[in-house]
């Protein structure tokens, strides 16, 4: 039996607003393992750079690079 076509309104609406809060959460998860992956990422490489030698350069690239292979290997 169908539903009247107020009621099936109020579901396909509250179907759509648990998609949309859904597809947010999603993406709010997924930029904080971005964040977390750069914090890492910082994390190891100003270990890395307390032990090289003396005169080498750490850059914000660096650190983005590494965040990035942090991010593709917790992807994977």
């Amino acid at each position: 039996m169908a539903l009247p076509e107020e009621l099936q309104n109020q579901v396909d609406y509250q179907t759509a607003i648990e998609n949309n809060r859904a597809s947010n959460q999603a993406a709010a998860e997924a930029k904080r393992a971005k964040l977390e992956a750069l914090r890492m990422a910082k994390e190891i490489a100003m270990e890395n750079h307390k032990v090289a030698t003396s005169g080498s350069a750490l850059s914000a690239t660096d650190i983005t690079a590494l965040a990035a292979e942090l991010l593709a290997f917790v992807n994977s």
